[in-house]
């Protein structure tokens, strides 16, 4: 049997209502639950058994999966404009149905997603539906539950993209195309696996500055609410015995100069929804939460490393400290909206355009370094022409701003707190479940808006709530249609006119121009994708490796394809002894990612990493491009029954001919773009 709804509702008549800055910037004061649990694959469940993989089902429940595709496409086809399906007007001026939404497996963030769905007057299952729905919501993971429709709150390997080690990597092969782009990103080392290379840095480094008295944190890869976390001063402080080997870690440079609000530590969680991930959607909620610590600030010393409430800003470790304080006002307490710290900043004379700017730009970049892997999981789950539902996800960025205001990521949460009520002690031991006006406000309004956003019905309701025009002769102002009675225009109001304005500023891309020239990696992705051969597969085999390079013509009189057989299998066999998941062999992405390096840096010696980089991706897109126009023109070929495909010259064969060098037209244009000013991101 299904879970049912679980959580209570809140006190009805608590609409949450968005207060934010005019710019539209502030944190959510999160009476925050602790984070959702992250997803666990089933040991033995293989990649093919999951979502939009039909011939992995059992042939039984495939009639009755058909069925209910076949019913939600019928529901979805129903009551359509003028001029189409039945030609009825009463047909065509029924207001739509409501948006169905499965809130079966919404778990902590049950309360809140009450709410919006009240405020939007869409319909809810709290216990799921036999057919389908248009938007299901997960409390955990994408694999909650088998969907292969509609849409769903969670990407497919969300959860893993963000763990610490995996995101660390990520924003490292930034760093090494883009250092000056990526410094918002605390220097970082995997432990167990770099801990040699961790000691000899810092001794590098203190040989060179005898004075430099680093403090260091470490961040177990799975750990959440702040369990495991610890401050040292030196790497022979890690505790070392047992745990490591079985818990791996990310250990970074403390930012030990925050900004301090009441002589208090905090970090600020803002919501970002990644509404798209081809093309890249990005929106991020014009407020936020700002969780403080609950002991006054010092900088680190040996005394008092292991003050927590002092240096960690976790709501679940906090909460248990007795300076911690509840409140109802945005402005006070020990959890307040983002927006009042920016609004007590702007009042001291802070630019804070240029902090909004900033903390965009810091956003945009760390979703640029998540994308390329999230393809390659989402191309797993969800093969090309397979059913399957479209995705999107609200992210929690936890950011930290500096005393000079400089913004730090600190991590991105894929299940961040959604609970909009906090516990409260009544007498010893015993707690009771109080809600937070904080978290209302900023919570309810970002799934709502999301909601908004995500509406499957949007463009049907738009259409009927506009006056229809007659199709023949007819001025402007003459009087109803033939498709709109009297009166009609009344009887379609606009669906969202009792709702505030969004909460969600769109980024991205908005502001693609100015970031497009950092996405070389996701332009290696797609090459990853393309020769991974078999659906579903999230590694390349050395045949899909051996083709890439014949295709993109990178082999040559120095580099044998024996020499690239070799170079496949110590960087394969290096990168799987890293990882934890043994159960699929080959090149993950990231591999390809350092394959791809070496190539680029062996073809194009005298250039910057990144332009050598973005040089040989366009040359791998230049050949490809030509291989595709020779298919193409082979198919057209021998369909119309004409030449041999072998006695027309391609189109592009005079172009290879000009490229005898290895470059293309153009092959440098990306890598020459620079990252000079730009203007102010509000």
């Amino acid at each position: 049997m299904r879970r049912g709804s679980g959580d209570r509702e809140p006190a009805a008549g608590r609409e949450a209502e968005r207060v934010g800055l005019d710019a539209g910037a502030a944190g959510e004061p999160e009476r925050e639950a602790p984070e959702e649990p992250r997803e666990e694959r089933a040991p033995g469940r293989p990649r093919a058994a999951r979502e939009g993989d039909a011939s992995a089902v059992p042939p039984p429940p495939q009639p009755a999966r058909a069925r209910g595709l076949r019913l939600h496409r019928e529901a979805a086809g129903k009551g359509r404009g003028c001029g189409r399906s039945s030609g009825n007007p009463a047909d065509e001026l029924r207001p739509p149905r409501p948006v169905t939404v499965d809130s079966s497996k919404a778990r902590t963030s049950l309360g809140a997603l009450k709410i919006s769905i009240r405020q939007l007057r869409w319909k809810e299952f709290p216990f799921g539906r036999r057919l389908p729905c248009d938007i299901y919501w997960h409390g955990v993971s994408f694999h909650d539950n088998d969907i292969f429709s509609g849409q769903v709150n969670k990407f497919p390997g969300m959860t893993e993209m963000v763990r610490k080690i995996t995101l660390s990597r990520a924003v490292r092969i930034m760093q090494n195309l883009f250092p000056e782009e990526y410094n918002f990103y605390p220097r970082s080392w995997i432990l167990p696996d770099e801990f040699q290379l961790f000691v000899a840095q810092v001794r590098m480094v203190k040989d060179g500055d005898p004075s430099w008295k680093p403090t260091f944190i470490v961040k177990p890869d799975g750990g959440c609410q702040g369990d495991g976390i610890y401050l040292i001063k030196d790497p022979s402080d890690i505790r070392l015995a047992g745990t490591l080997q079985s818990r791996p870690a990310v250990v970074q440079e403390y930012i030990c100069k925050p900004l301090l609000i009441d002589k208090l530590k905090f970090d600020i969680r803002l919501y970002v929804l990644l509404k798209s991930l081809d093309p890249l959607e990005i929106y991020i909620a014009k407020d936020g939460l700002s969780r403080f610590c609950t002991e006054p600030y010092q900088e680190p010393s040996p005394k008092n490393l292991h003050h927590v409430f002092m240096h960690l800003t976790n709501y679940s470790l906090n909460i248990h400290s007795g300076n911690f304080v509840h409140s109802d006002s945005t402005s006070t307490g020990s959890k307040r909206t983002f927006s009042s710290i920016l609004c007590r900043l702007s009042s001291k004379g802070v630019d804070i355009k240029k902090v909004w700017s900033d903390i965009i730009s810091l956003v945009i970049k760390t979703v640029i370094a998540l994308t390329p892997e999230l393809k390659v999981f989402y191309q797993s789950d969800i093969p090309a022409g397979r059913p399957g539902p479209t995705c999107f996800q609200i992210l929690g960025f936890d950011i930290l701003l500096m005393k000079n205001l400089k913004p730090i990521l600190l991590e991105v949460n894929a299940n961040p707190s959604m609970r909009i009520e906090h516990e409260q002690e009544l007498s010893p031991g015993v707690f009771e479940n109080v809600p937070s006006l904080v978290d209302e406000e900023v919570k309810v309004a970002v799934i709502r808006d999301t909601l908004r956003l995500m509406d499957p019905l949007k463009n049907k309701r738009e259409k009927q709530s506009q006056p229809h025009k007659k199709p023949l002769a007819g001025k402007e102002g003459e009087g109803p249609s033939d498709c709109e009675p009297a009166g009609a225009s009344d009887t379609n109001p606009n669906p969202e006119a009792h709702l505030p304005s969004i909460c969600l500023k769109q980024v991205f891309p908005k502001y693609a121009k100015q970031f497009n020239y950092l996405r070389l990696v996701d332009r290696m992705a797609n090459l990853f994708i393309r020769f991974l051969g078999i659906k579903g597969s999230m590694k390349l085999g050395p045949t899909g490796f051996r083709t890439f390079i014949r295709n993109c013509k990178l082999s040559s009189s120095s580099l044998s394809m024996a020499a690239v057989d070799i170079l496949y299998i110590d960087i394969t066999r290096r990168w799987n002894s890293m990882t934890l998941d043994q159960r699929d062999s080959g090149m993950c992405l990231q591999a390809f990612v350092e394959a791809f390096f070496y190539l680029a840096r062996r073809k194009f010696k005298m250039l910057p990493l990144h332009e050598q980089v973005a040089s040989l991706v366009d040359l791998c897109e230049y050949h490809l491009s030509l291989l595709d126009e020779r298919r193409l023109e082979c198919g057209r070929s021998s369909r119309a029954g004409g030449r041999a495909p072998g006695s027309s010259t391609p189109q592009g064969a005079t172009r290879s001919a000009q490229q005898a060098d290895g470059h293309p037209p153009c092959c440098t244009d990306s890598a020459r773009k620079s990252s000079g000013p730009r203007r102010a991101l509000s």
